[in-house]
């Protein structure tokens, strides 16, 4: 469930912290308060739109955080997703930063996708415009999916099938192009396998070249220092170090004669003189390596360019242009096998074209089922909501071809009023039904599982009275297995609330503020007078009120 929604510097809100609990929350408010700040900012946490725009101070960073405690079957749906909540908390950040967003999950940096996947489990936002998705025919098909689990693994298979049969059959359109367009490819194809080929590319030749033609390039300076070196510690000039310390040695040797403690100092300076030797024959032998002609510099400069030039055409490395060799054979034998590469691609359309709308049947089949299972739910949860007659069903078409999403269009049919018929919900029913069959199918869904939260904003959008009462009794008896968040303007639905809160608007030093405060029981009893009675609140209203929240 949301245990927190913390709000920092958005529209009217300078720092806000709410602290929700189970069951249900309700959230009421005079008109302009600032309750779709609140909505909103829940929806900027979801990885709604959220730019300079919403900030009430453009110098400061803004910041919406939802913290979240999930159970463990929850915790394995996240960890799907490479999210840890191992302690049993989430917590979804989003900080504005000048024209950048951040989005953390539990302190670590997620893409905005991730985010919003995450955010799905965890939540759902029901806002003022959703009742107008039920007008749009394409999303029932969308509503009946998500309301059985078992839909989405039959649905993920058709979609695999169908990209792979399109894949197949864009091949065969385009080998199936005219002859002179394929004999024109094929001689490109057969041109690149040739340019590659007669580069005869070794593994690791770039680098090395790349070291020989700094060496080369530095040739000139490299002789310079060389030699300059080699005269100093030599043995050409007389006075070069190899010659001085080669007098040293010799005299040296004389001293052990002399005094037979010095025999280790004699040894150390011909060890010495040895190691200078070497070092000249090393120093040598590298002068005569690093020599270069202006031929061969020109051959590795050449070789160099050729191989640039196939890494721009073909791939960033040695590897990744063979890798390219390989699959240009492989294009250049179909194009050259071309009956042959026709006749299994087709075979190989066939069986997808037939496994595709194999498992399209079974689709539709489980969602005729999943179809009876929900409508029958739905239609019960209507009969709550003070409907006086019920008929709600799906009706199934046949599309001619197979989509990614299989071969049905689905629309919900609806009859409220006997002697009706029943007909498309986005045709019959009214703005106050919309809003209650969106509840009813909310209800339904939830009944199966899904998102913990349900955040409604403003369900109540065209009812009243004793439909207002249902639609609270309602919303109490779904918050047993969700908890439900909601915004209402009514005292029927007001009454309902676990925990209630009231937003209101305050200025304080010349500047508007939105703030949200829980309340007690008495200020509950006040706030649903107010719902009641508005500006006129009677000892009458006061009763009333106390009344719908039960107190005697």
């Amino acid at each position: 469930m949301l245990v927190n929604l913390h709000i920092s510097n958005i529209a009217l809100i300078d720092e806000l912290d709410i602290d929700f609990s189970e069951g249900l929350n309700i959230l009421t408010g005079e008109t302009g308060a600032g309750k779709s700040i609140i909505i909103g900012s829940i929806g900027i946490g979801l990885g709604g739109r959220f730019d300079k725009s919403l900030l009430r101070d453009e110098t400061k960073d803004g910041m919406v955080e939802l913290l979240f405690n999930v159970d463990e079957i929850m915790v394995e749906k996240l960890r799907k997703l490479e999210i840890e909540a191992g302690d049993g908390e989430v917590l979804i950040s989003r900080r504005l930063a000048g024209n950048r967003t951040i989005n953390r999950i539990n302190n670590m940096t997620v893409t905005a996708s991730v985010l919003k996947e995450a955010a799905g489990l965890l939540i759902n936002l029901h806002a003022q415009h959703e009742q107008r998705t039920l007008l749009k025919p394409e999303m029932h098909m969308e509503l009946l999916d998500s309301s059985d689990e078992k839909l989405a693994s039959i649905k993920e298979e058709v979609r695999k099938l169908y990209n792979e049969h399109k894949d197949v059959v864009e091949k065969l359109e385009s080998m199936q192009a005219d002859e002179a367009e394929r004999a024109k490819k094929l001689d490109f194809i057969s041109y690149e396998i040739n340019e590659i080929e007669q580069a005869n590319l070794k593994q690791g030749e770039d680098d090395d070249l790349e070291i020989q033609f700094k060496k080369g390039s530095n040739a000139r300076e490299i002789a310079e220092v060389t030699q300059e070196v080699y005269s100093i510690t030599g043995y050409d000039d007389g006075r070069s170090a190899g010659n001085q310390l080669s007098r040293a040695v010799r005299d040296i040797q004389s001293l052990p004669k002399l005094d037979e403690d010095s025999a280790q100092l004699s040894e150390m300076l011909s060890e010495i003189d040895s190691l200078l030797s070497d070092f000249n024959k090393q120093l040598k032998d590298y002068m005569s390596e690093s020599e270069f002609s202006e031929e061969e510099l020109t051959e590795i400069e050449a070789r160099l360019n050729l191989i640039n030039s196939l890494k721009v055409k073909y791939g960033r490395t040695i590897d990744d242009i063979k890798n390219t060799l390989k699959e240009l054979k492989e294009e250049q034998e179909e194009l050259l096998s071309y009956d042959e590469t026709i006749f299994k691609l087709s075979g190989k359309e066939s069986e997808l074209n037939d496994k595709m709308l194999s498992v399209a049947a079974k689709l539709t089949k489980a969602r005729h089922s999943a179809a009876d299972k929900l409508c029958k739910a739905i239609s019960k949860s209507m009969m709550e909501l003070n409907f006086n007659r019920v008929d709600f069903s799906m009706h199934f078409e046949e599309l001619e071809k197979c989509t990614s999403g299989g071969k049905d269009k689905a629309v919900f049919y609806i009859s409220t009023n006997i002697g009706e018929d029943p007909g498309p919900l986005n045709e019959i029913a009214s703005g106050g039904e919309l809003s209650r069959v969106l509840l009813s199918i909310k209800s339904a869904i939830s009944e199966k599982g899904g998102t913990p939260t349900l955040i409604f904003d403003e369900i109540d959008s065209g009812i009243s009275g004793v439909t207002a009462q249902k639609v609270g009794k309602m919303m109490k008896k779904l918050s047993g297995s969700h908890q439900i968040i909601a915004i209402t303007h009514l005292p029927q639905i007001a009454a309902e609330a676990d925990t209630a809160f009231v937003i209101e608007k305050t200025v304080d030093t010349g500047r508007t503020y939105t703030n949200i405060r829980s309340l007690t029981m008495d200020e509950r009893v006040t706030e649903i007078a107010r719902l009641l009675g508005g500006e006129n609140i009677t000892d009458s209203v006061i009763s009333a009120a106390r009344e719908m929240v039960g107190i005697e």
